[in-house]
Formats: C-alpha cells, structure tokens, sequence
C-alpha cells in the first residue's frame, strides 16, 4: 500500500509549513546576530570607530553573574509555567496588576545580575546622564528659555550628551523628580523600572479597546519577559517607552477625554524624544482601528498634543528649532565616525536582541494575516453606506489590530533606522516600539508559546549575563 499524503491546502499541512517557516525566520535572526557580532568585533580590532565594544549591542563583553541570578531564573520560569495558563483564564484587572508586578520582578532581577549598586544606584549618574544636569537647573523657565542655545557641543556651558540629545521633557523628568524628594541615582532608577513596567499594561489595555481582547491575554506574556527589559532597568527610554505606551493607549479607550489626555502624553513624549514624531504612523493606526468616534478622538488627541507643544513654546523651547540644533551636535559626536554602512543593518540586529526570537517569526505570520484577511474583505458597498463602510474595510482589510499595529511599528522602526540618527544604542532607544512590535505574537500557535517565551528569556539572561551594558 503506498503512503498516504494529505493535500497541500489541509490545515495540518498548512500548519506544518508555518511552523518550518518559523524556525527558517528564526535561522536568519541568528545568523544575522552572528554576522553582526562577528563583523563588529573584526571592525573593532581594525580601529574602526563603531565605538560599541560588543557591537551590535553599546556594551562590553564581560561574562558575570549576580544575586539578581537566580530571582530573574524564577521569574522566567514562573511566567513560562503558571502565567501563560492564567493570562488566559484570570480576571482583567487582577491580571493586568499581577502583569505589572511581574515585569517589575523582571526588570529588576536583570539589573540586580549586575549588583544593586552598577545595576540600578549608579547606571543614571555618570557625566553624559540628565542626572548630572539637575543641580545645576534651579530655575526651569530660564532653563527652558535658553535650552536649545546649549545644545551645541564645544562650548562652556553645553549640555551633557543624552540631555542635548534630546528636548528638555526628559530633564524635567528627573528635576521633577528632584523636586519632590526623590532626587538620586536609586530614585531614578527606579522610576524608569516602574513607569517602564506599564507598558505591560498600555498594550494589553490598547488592544483590548480595539477589540482583540483574546490578542491582550495572549500577547501579555511577552510583554512581561521582555528582553529589552535589560535595558529598561535603567535607562531614561523606560520611562519614555511607559509615557508613548500610556498615550497611545488612551487614544484608543472610548470617550473624548481618555483621547485628549492620550494626546498630552503624546505631546509630552515629543518633547523627551525628537525621534517620537514617527510615534504619529501608531497613533494613526490606533485612531483607524478605533471602533467608534474616530474623528472626535483625532481633534481630542490633537488638541493634547498642541497644548503641550504650545505651552513648551511659550516657556521658549520650540521643537523645530532644538531638533535641527541636536542633528547638528548628533554629528559633533560619535556619530561623525560610526559607520552608516554597517549600522543600518546591524541595527536590525540589537533590535532582535531587544525585542527577542519570537519577533521575526511573530511579524511573519503577522503579514501572511494581513494577506488572508485582504482576500476575504466583502465588496464595498454602493450608496449611503459606503462612507460608513470605508474606514472599518480599510481596518478589516490589513487584518485588524494584531496586523496594523505591529506592522506600523515596523515601519516606524525602519523609517528611524534608514535616517541614520540612529546609529548604535537602539536597543534602549527603540524601546518604545517593541512593545507594539510583539503585538504580532498575537498570531503564534498557543501550542508553542511556552517555548517561544523560553527563547525570550534565554535571550535576556544571555544578554544580562555575558555583556555589561550601558544606558
């Protein structure tokens, strides 16, 4: 009797060859961080400024351990087998509490590798951090007035490196802070694990509104082993991947004032980072995929976002003119030598080591949702109900928020990486997007989830442990 195959369109056929596809996408995310690490190190030993010990990663390769160990060994295997069964069956709010509390535990675990001290005290006190610029800022309207005269390097009073690198939203941070009572090295450090942690909460909540209540539980597993939570403890781009999380969100809940404080976020987060203009791609993707009053949320979102922008130009900083100054200081520095042609795609490379295996595979699969629900969009409608029809077919067609946003972050992602503002460092610099990134494990068989979260957290305890990064 000769074997028995099953068509080519049968499900457990289809299913066999994503899963193929899977493990080939996951061969290319590996060979492209060998290649990348191998050509940086060749690169290095040539003298050639990438200025990243361990390039693709802005780090040095030193191979060490810590009491954070074994806390971030029991988290992992805490959410790999117990968190990924009640992210599907626990209460919303319970779960949305224990998420933010795990990716805390997390988060803190993976700096603690390093020591309390390097790993949380001192990582935001060196000379090129804000830090160092808040006992000098006494007066926060002359410092907002003459902010962008200081941007410039090579002067007397220039700015410290990350502080002229970006508007003057993230230094209030850290004034604020100040201010009231919780100045310091721990403070900050701290506020970056907190405020960063909620991203595990922003996207859930997000996705949720946009009706994907099913893809909030199945991708809030991700979200808390985060690999780039390395960085996330601590670095200033945790806080500022918390604020776009938190506004983005809000632009999807219903109601006209969740939208409008969503756009004060927003407008607050253009003013912590200049590269979170292209942050608009994803809220104009969270605005389509809104169910209801689209229109009404757009000009509540707006009008956020210009009070903020307003009230920073009044105060005398305008964001055109501080960011044509910081392209000039951008290339005043390390910049000027770090090579275009190799960090563009290396950069690819630290992403994956942020974002973690599952993103290639995720994304994929993603697109291939995309095409089928393309395929299967009805015919629009003639008449009145068309103009109804349009921005929910336009939706419907790209597959939905498990499709569109992640895809929109992608584009995001590409559009910063093709500028060449960002060469090196994008591991804690993308940070804000890799949470709506990982969206698209939405679409991985539950069956594997456990072992694409085992990579995720294999992924971070390498990172943490072979090489000492630096915010």
């Amino acid at each position: 009797m000769g074997t028995t195959t099953a068509p080519p369109d049968t499900p457990g056929r289809t299913s066999t060859r994503r899963r193929h596809l899977d493990l080939a996408v996951l061969g290319v995310e590996v060979a492209l961080v060998a290649v990348a690490t191998t050509v940086g190190a060749v690169l290095n030993a040539r003298g050639v400024g990438l200025h990243a010990d361990a390039a693709p990663l802005y780090a040095t390769w030193q191979p060490h351990a810590g009491w954070g160990t074994p806390a971030a060994v029991l988290v992992a295997a805490g959410v790999i087998g117990l968190g990924v069964r009640w992210a599907r069956t626990a209460r919303w709010v319970p779960l949305l509490g224990a998420a933010w509390l795990a990716s805390t535990a997390w988060t803190l675990a993976l700096a603690l590798v390093d020591g309390w001290s390097a790993g949380l005290t001192e990582r935001l006190t060196p000379q090129a951090e804000y830090l160092h610029e808040v006992p000098g800022t006494t007066d926060i309207p002359a410092m907002l007035a003459g902010f962008t005269g200081r941007i410039l390097d090579f002067q007397p009073d220039s700015w410290s490196t990350h502080t002229a690198g970006h508007p003057p939203g993230a230094l209030l941070v850290f004034v604020g802070l100040d201010r009231i009572g919780l100045g310091g090295g721990t403070a900050a450090a701290l506020a970056c694990v907190l405020v960063g942690a909620t991203v595990t909460v922003s996207v859930p909540v997000a996705l949720r509104a946009l009706g994907a209540s099913g893809a909030a539980h199945a991708v809030l597993p991700f979200l808390v082993l985060l690999p780039g939570a390395v960085w996330v403890g601590a670095s200033a781009d945790g806080i500022f991947a918390g604020v776009v999380a938190a506004g983005l969100a809000l632009l999807a809940v219903r109601g006209r004032v969740a939208p409008a404080v969503g756009g004060l976020l927003l407008g607050f987060a253009l003013h912590l980072s200049y590269g979170f203009v292209l942050v608009g791609l994803l809220a104009l993707a969270v605005l389509v995929l809104r169910p209801a009053d689209r229109i009404a949320a757009l000009c509540a979102g707006l009008a956020g976002v210009a009070a903020v922008v307003a009230a920073f130009g009044l105060a005398g900083f305008w964001w055109w003119d501080g960011y044509q100054r910081v392209v000039e200081r951008y290339y005043q520095g390390w910049a000027a030598d770090r090579p275009y042609g190799y960090w563009v795609w290396a950069n690819l490379a630290a992403l994956v080591l942020s974002a973690g295996p599952v993103l290639g595979p995720a994304l994929c699969r993603a697109v291939a949702a995309a095409g089928a629900a393309a395929r299967s969009v009805p015919t629009v409608p003639r008449g009145p109900a068309r103009r109804r029809f349009a921005v929910p077919a336009v939706a419907g067609r790209v597959g939905g928020p498990t499709v569109l946003l992640p895809v929109a972050a992608a584009v995001v992602v590409l559009a910063a990486d093709l500028s060449g503002l960002s060469k090196a460092e994008v591991e804690r610099i993308w940070l804000p997007f890799v949470g709506w990134l990982l969206i698209a494990a939405a679409h991985l068989p539950p069956a594997t989830r456990r072992w694409w979260l085992a990579g995720q957290a294999a992924t971070a305890l390498a990172v943490s442990h072979l090489v000492w990064t630096v915010s």
